[in-house]
């Protein structure tokens, strides 16, 4: 996640949303059969925030090698490149620098040519620069787990061609310098007259909350998105985070690249509330905190709404007027 800067006064001047707005399920979710591997999880998240990748620095020799492991992660699950080869470099950046992205095309004619984007960053800080006994920023939970969540989505619909819609898979690079990977890629994405239907970014979703949802969405109020993904999976998954309003998450993440660009539902979702966890930008943000079986049933809980979002005959999330 960029940079929060918790002691800025504004911060306590955002709206206030309403909790109240998610209601109830009103249709029955489509049953999943398929199952989130544990070990997957697990191994999947320990090498992307490991010391090998010293903190995944955009634009640094390290952050290569975790290039490389998105790559063949993509090859391997037969997810296609979306440009040329999976790199999408930036334009905004000194460095070579560069997105990782893949598709898997709709299997319906029609809405084939709608897109929906799963995202998330795989870049963090890098090493700190102080003399101390662990220099390294390993970014476990942000956002080596978002990263993990949409590679094992786009695993699933890989391996259950479930999407009528097509699906672009990102990982972006430079968010932690700007969001920069994203403001780059929707650029380009623009010039081709992308038909974005909606994005979900997923954000720290490496450790739970204590509260009767599961994860919130940034800017709740924005769009009917929190009270759709309800429906779809038939549980109270998104709640309303007051914190969320006050520091202005929605603003923070890649998520708004592309609603500032397309103005249609774009959010971010996490389980970092600002309660459960003490190493944000911290060198203890490591694999060894997270809360594997939490990522798990977290990614499981949300396959019937990736689902319905990739198959439902009209786009039924919009932006709230």
């Amino acid at each position: 996640m960029n940079k929060l800067y918790f002691f800025l006064p504004f911060v306590f001047l955002a709206c206030k949303s309403n909790p109240s707005a998610v209601t109830e399920t009103t249709s029955k979710p489509i049953e999943i059969t398929y199952k989130v591997s544990e070990t997957e999880v697990s191994d999947f998240l320990k090498y992307l925030s490991s010391d090998e990748l010293e903190g995944r620095d955009t634009g640094s020799k390290d952050i290569e090698k975790a290039a490389v492991f998105l790559e063949d992660f993509f090859k391997n699950n037969n997810v296609k490149p979306y440009f040329k080869s999976y790199r999408d470099t930036l334009t905004n950046f000194d460095k070579p620098a560069f997105n990782i992205v893949g598709v898997l095309e709709g299997t319906d004619p029609k809405l084939k040519k709608e897109f929906v984007v799963l995202s998330a960053h795989y870049d963090h800080i890098g090493l700190e620069t102080k003399e101390q006994p662990d220099v390294i920023f390993n970014g476990a939970n942000d956002d080596a787990s978002g990263v993990t969540a949409v590679a094992q989505m786009a695993k699933y619909f890989s391996e259950t061609k479930s999407n009528k819609r097509s699906i672009l898979f990102v990982f972006f690079a430079g968010e932690e310098k700007g969001l920069l990977g994203s403001k780059s890629l929707v650029e380009k994405l623009k010039k081709q007259d992308f038909n974005l239907y909606t994005q979900l970014n997923i954000e720290m979703i490496g450790v739970p909350m204590k509260r009767d949802y599961r994860a919130y969405i940034t800017g709740f109020d924005k769009s009917n998105m929190a009270d759709k993904i309800n429906e779809y999976t038939g549980k109270k998954t998104i709640g309303f985070l007051p914190k969320e309003a006050e520091y202005k998450l929605f603003y923070r993440s890649d998520n708004y690249s592309f609603f500032k660009e397309f103005g249609k539902p774009c959010q971010s979702i996490s389980t970092f509330d600002f309660e459960n966890f003490d190493y944000y930008h911290h060198v203890s943000d490591e694999f060894k905190v997270m809360d594997i079986p939490h990522m798990t049933s977290f990614i499981q809980e949300f396959l019937p709404a990736v689902t319905k979002i990739a198959i439902t005959p009209t786009e039924e999330i919009t932006m709230n007027k």
